[in-house]
């Protein structure tokens, strides 16, 4: 029997265990193994180790997500990534301007295609925003953990969005290591939704950015050090 001749069922289930780029080679040899590329049951997971993948053609988006994870491993351009914009050099925002919206238009397109799914991981995605977040806590409402680390420009605005009943049904909340979150902020999710396992290694605990405006009076003050010393 030849591979085309099996069902739909089973094509999918040996599809199953291939890779996106596997499952995309495969899908061109032929129409029948296109349509089982294409068919969403196929697409309840999608794990992605760089931003760059989600700009190639080897996953397809719909309702049968369930899982998404969003990892960037590159230390050196997360490196980049996370310092703050007013602090970049020209070279630096050049590299940043090749990547910094990918994350945040992958996450739309999530909004109006993915509606149940139930987990969402963002790891070093640093130009992801709390607009981003939010939007796909309204979108998603079926998400049970959302799990942000390493993601700089994550404020207490997605933890108010949390306490405010964003994403009724979250179960598991980490916000490790995202330099922007207060105690305040943690202290709000736990008042407001006591339901909700809060993780937040080292997040309220960090330098948070200030711009800056907001260190002018302390250079003022250094520089009269400097000086009259």
């Amino acid at each position: 029997m030849h591979l085309t001749q099996l069902n739909r069922e089973c094509l999918l289930h040996l599809f199953s265990f291939l890779d996106k780029d596997s499952r995309k080679s495969l899908s061109l040899t032929c129409q029948r193994l296109r349509e089982v590329f294409l068919d969403p049951r196929l697409w309840n997971l999608l794990h992605f180790s760089s931003p760059c993948q989600l700009r190639r053609d080897n996953f397809v988006l719909g309702p049968s997500l369930r899982h998404l994870t969003v990892c960037w491993h590159s230390s050196r351009v997360l490196q980049v990534c996370n310092i703050e914009d007013w602090l970049k050099t020209s070279f630096q925002k050049d590299i940043c301007s090749k990547h910094e919206n990918l994350v945040s238009t992958f996450l739309a397109h999530v909004c109006h295609m993915c509606p149940n799914l139930l987990s969402l991981t963002l790891s070093g995605c640093g130009h992801i925003t709390d607009q981003d977040v939010v939007s796909t806590l309204h979108s998603c409402r079926k998400l049970l953990r959302l799990n942000l680390e390493n993601c700089v420009r994550i404020s207490d605005r997605t933890l108010e969005a949390v306490a405010a009943n964003g994403g009724g049904r979250l179960e598991e909340l980490k916000v490790d290591f995202c330099r922007n979150i207060t105690q305040a902020g943690l202290q709000a999710v736990r008042d407001k939704r006591q339901s909700i396992q809060l993780s937040a290694e080292r997040s309220g605990d960090m330098i948070p950015d200030s711009k800056p405006e907001e260190r002018v009076p302390l250079r003022r003050t250094l520089q009269k050090v400097l000086l009259f010393s």
